[in-house]
This record gives C-alpha cells, sequence and structure tokens, in this order.
C-alpha cells in the first residue's frame, strides 16, 4: 500500500538561510521553490490564511532518494525548541556520502555545530555492516546525520 518516501519535509525559520545551508555547504542541488496558499492549503495544514514557501533540495537523482523539503511559514510564529535524540520525532536526517572526513572538515570550516567527530561502528554480526557517522546541526538546530558505509 505504502511506496517509497516522497520526500523529507523540515520547516525552517529563515528559507533563504536554509537553502544556502543545504546547498552551499551540504551540496544538495536546488530543484526548485513552491508558495503555497489558498483554501487548499489552509485545510492541509489546519490554518487560516496559511501562506507557505517550500523548496526543494536533493543529492542524488536516484528514485530511492527523496528530496529535502523545506517548509517556511509566511506571517506565522514558528514555536523554534531545541531538538534532541531522546524526544519523540523526527529524531534525524541521514546523509550519504562517500568521504565523511571531508564532510566534517567542510562543516567544521563553517562552522557548523557538530555533536562528535565521525564514530566507527561495526553491526556486520546483525547483518548492517560496518559504517562511519557523526550528528551535527542545521541552521535552525536541526539534528542531521552523515554516515559513510565501509
Amino acid at each position: 500500500m505504502v511506496g517509497r518516501i516522497y520526500h523529507i519535509g523540515l520547516t525552517v525559520f529563515d528559507l533563504d538561510r536554509s537553502i544556502a545551508f543545504y546547498r552551499d555547504i551540504l551540496g544538495l542541488k536546488f530543484q526548485g521553490e513552491i508558495f503555497m496558499e489558498d483554501e487548499e492549503t489552509d485545510k492541509m495544514f489546519r490554518k487560516e490564511n496559511c501562506k507557505a514557501r517550500v523548496a526543494y533540495l536533493n543529492g542524488s537523482k536516484a528514485l530511492e532518494a527523496p528530496p529535502i523539503e523545506l517548509i517556511q511559514f509566511v506571517d506565522s510564529k514558528i514555536h523554534k525548541e531545541q531538538s534532541d535524540l531522546f524526544t519523540t520525532s523526527i529524531s534525524e536526517v541521514c546523509f550519504y556520502t562517500d568521504d565523511i572526513d571531508s564532510v566534517y572538515k567542510t562543516l567544521i570550516e563553517n562552522h557548523v555545530e557538530c555533536l562528535s567527530e565521525p564514530q566507527y561502528f561495526d553491526f556486520r554480526a546483525d547483518g548492517f555492516g560496518e559504517s562511519r557517522a557523526f550528528y551535527f546541526r542545521d541552521p535552525d538546530g536541526i539534528i542531521l546525520e552523515m554516515m559513510q558505509p565501509l
């Protein structure tokens, strides 16, 4: 009944700042932006006079790789709370890389908050293989993960 993931939506405070982060620092390709308003938008978001700028970015053209959807609500107060890994919600969005050390260095050089250095994990006994990974935050404090399968 349910197919692949179509996109992963993140509510952001400043769409232009977030586009710059995901495009210029993480290297995702900007796919485009839409503006949502009118009755359908009000019903979907369950908010009267709702307006939203929505941008899509992706790091792959593969069908299995869903884009990141960045949503900035216009003229609406955003409740900004610090995300953490121990609250029921989407805890993080994980990105794939072939060179985790290079990505980590780029993030540090761009003053991106990294929660640790890349860590090694061995889950071969569980059938998942080996990888290196670390968590970091986007400009709104949303937790992201970078992973390099080995």
